[in-house]
């Protein structure tokens, strides 16, 4: 077994968001040209691209020590991996994709039975067909090499089975969706023959925490602010924080200097609340990771 850590980055859709993140996390990761093997700013790691449908089939057998892909890939291959972390981001956003069956919007068929010896098309063959057995509903799955949601509209198929985060796609073909098949999201998996290593299994470790570490500081920021000391308890009992708001006195002053750590989201109604309360010289920052 090679001292370094075969990583493996999906190709594709994913591709530019991996990478983001691992800068985030604190590796480089440049992909020369058409070169499948990006150069990465650490000489413990070797990497190489790969496309996520195939991620989990190059760890099981040991071509790649640990790389990044969907749990509906390693459900479709049924891949003997160990899952190290969940890593909840996309190419466009940071939430679960999911696996839906979408047919024609005047179809007659309204549940998944009505289905019954029609036909389904999608990429998710493997999968599809076991779920639709173990409903003890027959129908016939057929691969699609891609413009899935357009089968249904040519005629080609009966319904889809095609991943979405809005279904804005779906609706754009005049599709409706009937039903859910798998909430899926990125994962970290490793060869299970790596991860007994000691050495690659350390790496690995850090990699998971540092990488989920750069996707929880991408959901936060910071805030900084002065406050008199007549308006402290009133602006400290409005501030939400992981812990509690960290509160200083200024140098020679009644006034003091409270930072504190929160939810993205809550920035823009948290603010003028703040102005308010008597708070002044407010700073908000990005966090690049949270660990």
């Amino acid at each position: 077994m090679s001292d370094k850590l075969k990583l493996g980055i999906p190709k594709g859709s994913l591709q530019n968001s991996t990478i983001a993140l691992f800068k985030r996390s604190g590796w480089e990761i440049n992909v020369n040209g058409r070169s499948y093997f990006p150069d990465i700013n650490d000489p413990t790691i070797d990497c190489a691209l790969c496309r996520a449908q195939e991620m989990s089939l190059n760890i099981e057998e040991g071509t790649l020590d640990v790389g990044l892909t969907g749990k509906d890939w390693i459900a479709e291959h049924q891949s003997d991996v160990h899952v190290v972390a969940d890593l909840v981001y996309s190419k466009v956003s940071a939430r679960p994709a999911r696996w839906v069956l979408a047919v024609a919007s005047d179809s007659p068929v309204k549940k998944l039975e009505d289905l019954e010896g029609k036909k389904v098309s999608t990429e998710l063959v493997g999968f599809t067909k076991r779920y639709f057995k173990e409903l003890g509903i027959n129908v016939n799955v057929e691969f699609s090499w891609g413009a899935t949601e357009a089968k249904v509209v040519s005629g080609l198929a009966d319904a889809i089975v095609e991943i979405t985060e809005t279904e804005s796609t779906i609706k754009a073909h005049g599709l409706r969706v009937i039903h859910e098949l798998m909430l899926t999201n990125t994962q970290l998996i490793a060869n299970k023959k790596a991860w007994e290593d000691p050495q690659k299994r350390e790496k690995i470790e850090q990699m998971a925490m540092l990488l989920k570490g750069a996707l929880l500081g991408a959901k936060l920021v910071g805030l900084k602010m002065n406050v008199p000391e007549s308006k402290i308890e009133e602006v400290v009992s409005i501030l939400p924080s992981l812990n509690h708001p960290t509160v200083a006195h200024l140098y020679n002053s009644t006034w003091f200097s409270v930072e504190v750590v929160i939810d993205i989201d809550s920035v823009r109604d948290l603010i003028p609340k703040l102005l308010n309360g008597g708070a002044e010289g407010i700073i908000e920052y990005p966090l690049n990771k949270v660990v």
